[in-house]
């Protein structure tokens, strides 16, 4: 009996080698967390190694205008590089350069103005100008308001902004009777009434319009 047990035991021993040689000699089945997909590059997406950028240079389309303050610099030249306000002719004086005008240039045309100047005294000079101080864009406030005067026009300026910096309305102002004088490029000047209360009550609020450089907003 137990010889007959040895033998089935040993039938059983061969049947799984057996079994267990044909499963190595198959390819295991690929499993879906091993399989990466390949990545396909997008043609409409651009090539950061081919890209060209031209680095934005403040000021290359800002007109210059009187008051404001200009960084000139001439490359390896110390003597002519230095800080300019624009006179109220419209001019600056620069050494060797003399008399130049500033009011209604882009500083690139400046410098290169200042360039065809000093190619007379300096071989082939590298000018820059810089607009350090913008005190030509200006708006003013003027009757009720806390503080009367002339303010810096900064970029999004409104009707509100203005009233805000000026310290508010005073007590006895006619809220609904301001209005922004304004000198349209024909010479002409143009009117454009604010309400105020209507504004505060949510009634109309595209009338609180961008302020525009010599604006005068006037509060009687």
């Amino acid at each position: 009996m137990k010889s007959w047990n040895y033998f089935v035991s040993g039938i059983c021993v061969l049947f799984l080698i057996s079994i267990c040689g044909s499963v190595r000699g198959q390819d295991p089945a690929p499993s879906s967390a091993n399989v990466t997909a390949p990545i396909s590059s997008n043609p409409s997406s651009p090539d950061p190694s081919n890209a060209t950028s031209r680095p934005v240079r403040p000021g290359d389309s800002f007109v210059i205008g009187d008051d404001d303050v200009l960084s000139i610099n001439v490359w390896k030249e110390p003597e002519l590089s230095k800080q300019i306000p624009v006179r109220s002719d419209g001019k600056i004086s620069l050494p060797l350069a003399g008399d130049l005008q500033a009011s209604g240039r882009t500083p690139s045309q400046l410098a290169q103005d200042i360039t065809t100047k000093l190619k007379n005294y300096i071989t082939d000079p590298e000018v820059t100008v810089i607009v350090e101080q913008i005190n030509s864009r200006k708006f003013n406030m003027i009757g009720q308001v806390g503080r009367p005067g002339s303010y810096p026009l900064n970029v999004g300026t409104t009707i509100m902004d203005a009233i805000a910096a000026a310290g508010g309305l005073r007590d006895f102002a006619k809220k609904k009777s301001i209005y922004i004088l304004r000198q349209n490029a024909s010479g002409t000047e143009q009117r454009i009434p604010f309400n105020y209360e209507k504004f505060i009550k949510g009634n109309d609020p595209s009338q609180n319009i961008l302020l525009k450089p010599h604006d005068t907003i006037v509060v009687p």
